[in-house]
């Protein structure tokens, strides 16, 4: 189903995030599902890409992958117009443009394509005048959906969990993004750090929240998103939390961020 176009609500050019960390369970998806939930609640137009073939992101947002006619693979691999694959979901404001089981074999076949790492940039051009911001949840590798998730956003967002090992993997992230500067995408920044799966009754991850504020200063969220059962149960009914349960921690905590992250934009752009 095409989405119904419509012009972008705000003022501005659209915010693109790639929403990526090497390292696989630490909040990637929860945190591209709900905070996208939560800005589309602000009344800006908001898309979710899909780029992990574990579907997460798609399937947390209410959509049987199983029966979708057409997904990213669709529009990466055979050249599909973005519109065509880009669903509403049940939040006002928010569609995904899902993925499929069948991205776990497009790193292997964008290899001899032309343009391979441009593909996703170029599809997300012809819609972008739709939206306010673009999430692209990217899987967790650095392989080629990765790079085309990169290679499309103005901007990286990456979720680093409150617990041991928080930094493992950032630092081979942030050299890929600065090879992906370098050589196809210049005007990419790593704008936005999300503190997830904090507990505030530990003093862990009060420790290592002080260590990634110190490592990256001003690009860390003042609200840090809580360790939630809720959080964790709502991807099984297909629903954000915000949706979900509306007055959860995880949910207050997600509104929060939205519009911290949406005033930094007003504030500053996207640098």
């Amino acid at each position: 189903m095409s989405a119904a176009k419509k012009q972008s609500s705000k003022a501005g050019s659209p915010r693109i995030f790639a929403v990526a960390n090497q390292k696989g369970g630490v909040g990637k998806t929860t945190t591209t599902v709900n905070l996208g939930a939560a800005m589309a609640d602000l009344g800006l137009r908001v898309l979710v890409v899909d780029l992990d073939p574990q579907a997460n992101a798609s399937t947390g947002l209410g959509l049987n992958t199983s029966q979708l006619e057409n997904s990213m693979y669709d529009v990466l691999l055979q050249g599909m117009p973005m519109e065509d694959v880009i669903e509403p979901v049940a939040v006002k404001n928010l569609f995904v443009a899902p993925a499929s089981l069948d991205l776990a074999g497009a790193e292997i076949e964008l290899v001899p394509a032309f343009s391979r790492e441009r593909k996703l940039k170029e599809a997300i051009a012809t819609v972008i005048d739709d939206y306010d911001i673009v999430l692209i949840d990217c899987p967790p590798s650095l392989g080629l959906l990765t790079i085309n998730g990169l290679t499309a956003a103005t901007e990286v967002m990456v979720p680093i969990q409150t617990e041991y090992y928080a930094l493992e993997g950032v630092g081979q992230l942030m050299r890929n993004v600065d090879l992906v500067q370098r050589n196809l995408n210049p005007g990419l920044v790593v704008s936005t750090i999300v503190l997830v799966m904090f507990d505030a009754r530990t003093k862990l991850s009060g420790a290592v929240a002080d260590d990634v504020r110190e490592h990256f200063g001003e690009k860390v969220c003042r609200q840090v998103i809580p360790r939630s059962v809720r959080l964790s149960e709502a991807p099984s009914f297909g629903q954000p939390i915000t949706v979900f349960d509306p007055v959860s921690r995880g949910a207050i905590a997600y509104r929060e961020l939205a519009s911290e992250i949406v005033d930094r934009g007003a504030d500053h752009g996207p640098s």
